[in-house]
């Protein structure tokens, strides 16, 4: 009995302690994943609307309208010219609005020229037009930047601020955008995987709770945050991750994410005593168990030790050679107890062994025969348009790297083309050397907003080269150029085995490799088939290609496709 208690409350404290670091790995695990999967959307939607207002910011009627109020004297007829100005300003922010949509949650646009005087507003100024000594004012006069700013029922907003830079490189005032932060909100007020006791909440670098908090009502922009992952976040730029008290004082276990450069980490937590109710709840259920197999094995073993000894002993030599791999052994025991019935029981587990792996060899074999007919091709075609985008002169460009920078310079170049393909929800089919293939699937030509998304997509691509540009310098490799072809008609499917990405092929995927050769360095050239649906956009010049690829058998039909500039300009 004494062995047993000692075992028992041995076992009891092991298993304690080990499925409490199972469990805290595993919050652990589920923390991070919350944060980061959290803390990148929130990122991505503020880098979203910094690029949303940075449109604003560089609209040229914008800049000239700025540019042209900053140069008027301050006189009684200042304020007349201003009002003059405002539908100009208005019909700008009008049509910023449709090209981004609504969804933003556009609520309040200043525009404050380069001496602090607002030239439009949405939202009528309480006090003063001069915005000449406001932090606001001062900072964005020298670099965009994003805050959360105090809002109506203890939510917050998001101000985005983006200089205004003139003709000359100079920076002309500032464009302050304010919006809702309804999906930040969502993001962060979405309980899903944090229990009874979990959160997730922003605080600022003033250590003050910029959101909503669980427990504590009205808390953002008036509850202070001082604890170990603000400190470490803002004062050594390091995420954390443990257990630690909470602003409430309360010890929880949490993950943070640090985004120092945009002044906000975000924290994910949960009280530590949820994180081991079902660990005392196991501990119990272990002891008991333990009691109760102890007494149990202890009856058993006494009546039938001595019976079963040597039948054991015969049976556990024969286990002994199973597990060497010797499936031919038997005991050729022919007791007429249940160690007898033990007996005949493991010869036929190890005769059936025995047979199953010579099935399994067999089935091995026939597996071994089919693993090269993976692909099955679909009687089914569509309707699609199908993109190219590939590298000019990428044999030269790679000639003198070395092939971890060459592997370099086609992943950041692929990945930044399938990001572009992603937003406008096209499809990527796959990587052909150095060009990316995707398309658009099951293309209506009475729809003509969908063939619209197609060109945009494309055009978005070939407006990215200097963007391209800057990643792969931050990566010490050289620019490079690349060319896009767009094509619409009939496409056959091919569903593979190893993918969830169908393949494309036909004449139309071929027509949109042989036509890239013709597009201009950054540019975008387009089938006739899909210049027949297209061409009456107003938005974009086409221009036929006098030039013809040079195929004995086919001449194909190309136009170059840009956009119109706007009279406006």
């Amino acid at each position: 009995m004494t062995v047993s208690i000692v075992t028992i409350s041995a076992s009891a404290f092991l298993s304690f302690n080990y499925a409490t670091e199972i469990l805290q790995t595993r919050m652990g695990d589920q923390l991070i994943s919350e944060s980061t999967i959290r803390g990148d959307t929130i990122l991505s939607l503020i880098h979203t609307r910094m690029k949303d207002t940075q449109i604003l910011a560089t609209d040229p009627m914008i800049r000239n309208l700025v540019s042209e109020l900053n140069h008027i004297e301050y006189d009684p007829n200042y304020y007349s010219t201003v009002q003059e100005k405002r539908r100009d300003f208005l019909t700008q922010i009008q049509a910023f609005q449709a090209l981004v949509g609504f969804s933003i949650g556009l609520e309040d646009v200043k525009i404050i020229g380069q001496d602090g005087k607002v030239f439009f507003s949405l939202v009528r100024l309480p006090k003063t037009d001069n915005f000449e000594n406001d932090p606001i004012f001062v900072r964005g006069m020298v670099e965009p930047f994003v805050e959360f700013v105090p809002a109506e029922n203890g939510r917050t907003k998001m101000l985005v601020v983006m200089p205004i830079f003139g003709q000359d490189g100079s920076i002309g005032g500032i464009v302050a955008a304010t919006m809702r932060n309804d999906e930040i909100n969502d993001v962060l007020l979405n309980r899903s995987g944090l229990g009874e006791t979990g959160e997730v909440y922003l605080v600022n670098e003033d250590y003050v709770m910029i959101s909503e908090s669980r427990f504590l009502k009205n808390a953002a922009f008036s509850q202070t945050v001082d604890t170990y992952p603000v400190r470490e976040c803002f004062e050594n730029n390091k995420e954390v991750s443990g257990i630690y008290p909470d602003y409430r004082g309360v010890s929880i276990f949490g993950f943070s994410y640090c985004v120092p450069d945009l002044g906000f980490v975000l924290i994910a937590e949960i009280d530590e005593s949820e994180t081991l109710q079902p660990v005392l709840i196991l501990q119990d259920r272990i002891f008991l168990t333990g009691i109760g197999i102890t007494i149990v094995m202890a009856i058993i073993a006494f009546l039938i030790s001595k019976l079963l000894s040597r039948p054991i002993i015969k049976l556990q030599n024969a286990t002994e050679e199973i597990a060497k791999g010797n499936y031919k052994i038997r005991t050729n025991i022919k007791t007429r107890d249940e160690i007898g019935k033990l007996a005949s029981s493991f010869d036929s587990m190890a005769q059936k062994l025995q047979e199953s792996l010579i099935t399994i060899k067999q089935k091995e074999d026939v597996i071994k025969q089919q693993e090269d007919i993976l692909l099955n091709f679909s009687d089914r075609s569509e309707n699609d348009c199908v993109c190219l985008v590939d590298i000019k002169n990428s044999t030269k460009i790679t000639a003198e790297m070395s092939d971890s920078e060459s592997s370099v310079l086609y992943s950041v170049f692929l990945n930044h083309m399938a990001e572009i393909v992603k937003k406008y929800k096209g499809i990527v089919v796959k990587n052909i050397g150095d060009a990316l293939l995707f398309y658009f699937q099951d293309m209506n030509p009475y729809d003509k907003s969908s063939f619209k998304n197609v060109l945009e997509c494309c055009l978005s691509i070939s407006e990215s080269h200097d963007l391209l540009g800057q990643k792969l310098e931050k990566n010490n490799l050289p620019r490079l150029d690349y060319k896009i072809s767009a094509t619409y008609g009939s496409v056959r499917i091919a569903n593979t085995s190893t993918s969830d990405v169908n393949d494309i092929f036909g004449s139309t995927v071929n027509r949109c490799a042989k036509i890239n050769g013709l597009s201009p360095s950054n540019g975008l050239v387009i089938g006739e088939s899909f210049y027949g649906v297209v061409k009456d956009f107003e938005e974009y010049n086409f221009t036929k290609m006098d030039k013809q690829m040079p195929d004995t058998d086919q001449q194909y039909v190309v136009y170059v496709v840009t956009r119109r500039k706007s009279t406006n300009n």
